[in-house]
């Protein structure tokens, strides 16, 4: 008998719709951040890869990984593997939301606190 309660894995066009729609929304975060004057990260995307550039050189890199249904993220501290579970990106090793380490990350990167959140 089938566990209903096991997370269903996503289809091909489920992982691509949502981590198209993660990485628009760290760009478009970047962007309100730009403009409100908070801070100048440049960000450039290229399909599935969106690098950020920190005023101090620094960057980090988000990657989707299709065959693998991953989002990853590199940064300075390290580099992380999230999966999609239960409505949201989680870290396979750790277990931490997406948006709450890449927030960290740049929080770290940039020298000052910076929240992105779940879209």
């Amino acid at each position: 008998m089938p566990d209903s309660n096991l997370p269903k894995p996503l289809t091909d066009s489920e992982f691509h719709a949502i981590a198209a729609a993660v990485l628009a929304g760290i760009e478009e975060t970047v962007d309100r951040w730009l403009q409100g004057d908070v801070i100048d990260i440049d960000s450039g995307r290229t399909g599935g890869l969106l690098e950020l550039s920190f005023p101090d050189g620094s960057k980090i890199v988000i990657n989707a990984q299709p065959p693998l249904h991953e989002l990853w993220l590199a940064a300075r501290s390290g580099g992380f593997h999230f999966k999609y579970a239960d409505g949201g990106w989680v870290d396979t090793r750790s277990g931490a939301d997406f948006h709450e380490v890449l927030s960290g990350c740049a929080s770290e990167q940039a020298g000052q606190v910076l929240h992105f959140g779940s879209a």
